[in-house]
């Protein structure tokens, strides 16, 4: 499952190709995809049958078969167990773009039979692979807490984050990052294809939304102020919907993979009884640049895409929970607490500037909670300039925002800590 034009056709359609090219029958190969209209009123069982029949297979075969945004088919979930369990010679693969939904109904009725594998949008460090400039980066060896690991520089910080504000603005979906022509309209696909296409008819299918205004006005408050902490009572307050609305809207806009909530801690490293606040961020900071308008550079508003790009990269880790800390008068940006003892092991600042190497005093939050953590290293992401200094008997370790993006990006995808 994963959000629309991500990729989860084309993903498909690879697998096909393999089975075919490793010696499967292609007639032992079904696809079909169940947003086309023809197959609305068709269940699971009767598309297959007809494969079978317009091929005159038995039975016996081992047949694969594909079956393409699903949640177009009404009680598909029943249909796909019964298939698994009549038929154990076949094996079957559904995808989707509305995870709620999906998971919800996969373990009602797919329990220990289906397993679950999500698509998000592309990383930084998959942009760059696609776009070929892995020759801006370089790997090297570090150690952190007694132990080595991979870290990653570049041949040159200003061409790597000229690509980096390409990414900002164009880089979570593999056509837009790969066409000029879409760049130079980004709403037109972005937003055309993307967003109102899920707001206007994936979401009122789905869940029988009546006002789809509403929904698309909540949606268009919280993509232009991403990053930022909302709350369900300001939000009820300044769009005059009520705060029961609101908790469903948000949690729709999650589940079609538009934005993602991140909860908030206290200096300590407590979670909260009531989550009162929380920061939202869009799960791909492109989406942002198809309702409004690509940035700049020196932009205004860069910070927070810069933000949303980093956490991003973290919401691919789908064991892997990060929070932000927030108490009077201070904010972390980022915080991982540890599974055992649920208290901060690490934090990290988000800073789009290089003047905090010189002016570390500057980042009285993040030394205060290091102290109060007894955190000995902290991390502060920069606009260009790499460094490691000591202050006030802590650590402080200085990356570029497009290195560190891309660092985060690419353990995630290759499935390190």
């Amino acid at each position: 499952m994963g959000p629309r034009r991500v990729g989860k056709t084309v993903l498909l359609f690879h697998c096909i190709q393999r089975l075919i090219d490793t010696g499967v029958d292609p007639r032992c190969v079904l696809y079909v995809s169940l947003d086309t209209p023809v197959y609305s009123h068709a269940n699971l069982d009767e598309l297959f049958a007809l494969c079978r029949e317009a091929n005159n297979l038995a039975l016996n075969q081992r047949f694969f078969v594909f079956y393409d945004e699903v949640q177009y088919l009404k009680d598909w979930e029943i249909h796909l167990k019964s298939l698994v369990d009549t038929y154990r010679s076949a094996k079957f693969v559904a995808s989707g773009s509305a995870a709620a939904a999906l998971k919800l109904k996969s373990r009602e009725s797919g329990a220990g039979r289906f397993t679950e594998f999500s698509l998000p949008p592309l990383t930084f460090h998959e942009y760059i692979e696609l776009r070929g400039h892995n020759n801006l980066i370089v790997p090297r060896q570090d150690q952190w807490r007694g132990k080595a690991f991979t870290s990653y520089d570049t041949v040159s910080i200003d061409d790597l984050n000229e690509e980096f504000i390409q990414y900002i603005n164009f880089g979570g979906y593999p056509e837009v990052s790969l066409s000029e022509e879409i760049q130079r309209d980004p709403a037109r696909y972005l937003k055309s294809d993307i967003i109102d296409k899920v707001l206007q008819r994936d979401l009122p299918t789905l869940y029988g939304i009546q006002d789809v205004l509403e929904l698309n006005q909540l949606f268009t408050n919280i993509a232009f102020n991403t990053a930022n902490e909302f709350s369900y009572e300001t939000l009820a307050t300044t769009s005059g919907v009520s705060k029961n609305t609101i908790k469903k809207y948000i949690s729709y806009l999650e589940a079609a993979f538009l934005l993602q909530i991140v909860h908030r801690i206290d200096m300590g490293g407590k979670k909260f009884k009531r989550a009162n606040f929380f920061k939202m961020y869009l799960t791909n900071p492109s989406l942002r640049s198809g309702l409004f308008a690509p940035i700049t550079a020196g932009g205004e508003g860069l910070g927070a895409l810069v933000e949303t790009a980093i956490f991003s990269q973290w919401f691919h880790r789908q064991h892997f929970t990060t929070y932000y800390a927030r108490w009077q008068n201070g904010e972390v940006d980022i915080v991982g607490l540890n599974k055992e003892r649920l208290k901060p092991s690490w934090a990290v600042e988000i800073k789009w500037s290089d003047q905090y190497i010189t002016k570390p005093q500057k980042l009285k939050s993040l030394l205060a909670f290091a102290r109060h953590n007894e955190l000995q290293r902290i991390v502060v992401t920069t606009k260009s300039t790499a460094a490691a200094i000591t202050h006030s008997g802590l650590e402080l370790i200085f990356v570029p925002s497009a290195l560190y993006c891309y660092t985060v990006g690419r353990r995630s995808v290759e499935g390190e800590g």
